[in-house]
């Protein structure tokens, strides 16, 4: 079982920290059709720019790979343009094309800005006013978790004010099926990828409330999807609720936003915590981009 750590503040406060469980591509011929007709584009918009910025956004994990025809259709374009799209992208590494099945996946130019973008701070510091309006107004620790393959990683938090107190570890991962966190983002999976990611096996159990069947977590999701919000006592930590709700971008699940504290603090206040949880997410979603 895993416990959270407790530790004496500065201000005299007890903080309990949750720990993380121990544990050759070629490029396509170019199409040398004509090209399209123009498609009306917003002012001050570069349509190839756009166009290329689209095509990136369309790779998601549920969607890893992407033919040229699909690509078209995708975006309604001629499939002369999404060639040109793709190679383009190619050619700056920010796509590959296996030769053999002429799909595209992304490309080691996308991990490169992906590094850069985590190591300057870019999603905290989109969700940074978010997560201090929801401490103000709670009291409670705020999270923000991203997937990472069966797990969740936390990318950004802010400490609670109370006597007692959560913290949790910016870059911690931890298992997708414990905790409202994890329930909140992999509820917006299909099955077949699930089943994939957690295997066949029992998951691993941290204490009497951790789900470790896969068809009751399934259910559980079902229900996540119809309220909007997780709510969870004591998965991962028995003295801990978690309130959690999906934030999207480009339509696709890219995080989840939690309020995590005491169980009788936060079961107490749980009606008003999700409501204003929920509040969050859909800002968060919106800092995010479509």
């Amino acid at each position: 079982m895993v416990e959270a750590q407790g530790t004496a503040a500065e201000d005299g406060a007890t903080r309990f920290v949750i720990p993380a469980p121990a544990g050759s591509a070629g490029s396509p011929a170019v199409d040398t059709a004509a090209d399209d007709a123009p498609a009306p584009a917003r002012p001050g918009v570069l349509q190839g720019a756009d166009r290329a910025l689209l095509a990136l956004l369309s790779f998601t994990e549920r969607r890893p790979e992407w033919g040229v025809s699909e690509m078209a259709r995708r975006h309604g374009w001629d499939k002369a343009v999404a060639q040109r799209v793709l190679t383009t992208l190619v050619s700056r590494s920010f796509l590959s094309c296996d030769p053999a099945t002429r799909r595209y996946r992304l490309g080691p130019a996308v991990s490169r800005l992906a590094r850069v973008g985590e190591h300057s701070g870019v999603l905290p510091s989109l969700v940074r006013p978010i997560l201090a309006g929801l401490l103000r107004e709670t009291g409670e620790s705020v999270v923000l978790n991203v997937p990472q393959g069966a797990g969740y990683r936390c990318a950004a938090a802010v400490d609670g004010t109370g006597p007692v107190r959560y913290t949790a570890i910016v870059g911690a991962v931890i298992p997708g099926h414990a905790g409202a966190s994890g329930h909140a983002i992999f509820a917006h999976y299909p099955e077949a990828e699930l089943r994939l990611l957690f295997g066949a096996a029992p998951l691993q159990s941290f204490n009497d409330h951790t789900v470790t069947d896969i068809d009751t977590l399934l259910g559980i999701y079902a229900k996540v999807r119809e309220r909007g919000h997780s709510v969870s006592h004591g998965e991962y930590d028995e003295a801990v609720t978690a309130v959690s709700a999906p934030v999207f971008q480009a339509g696709t699940v890219a995080a989840s936003l939690t309020v995590i504290g005491p169980a009788h603090r936060v079961t107490r206040a749980a009606g008003r915590i999700t409501e204003l949880v929920l509040r969050g997410a859909e800002q968060a979603t919106a800092a995010f981009g479509s």
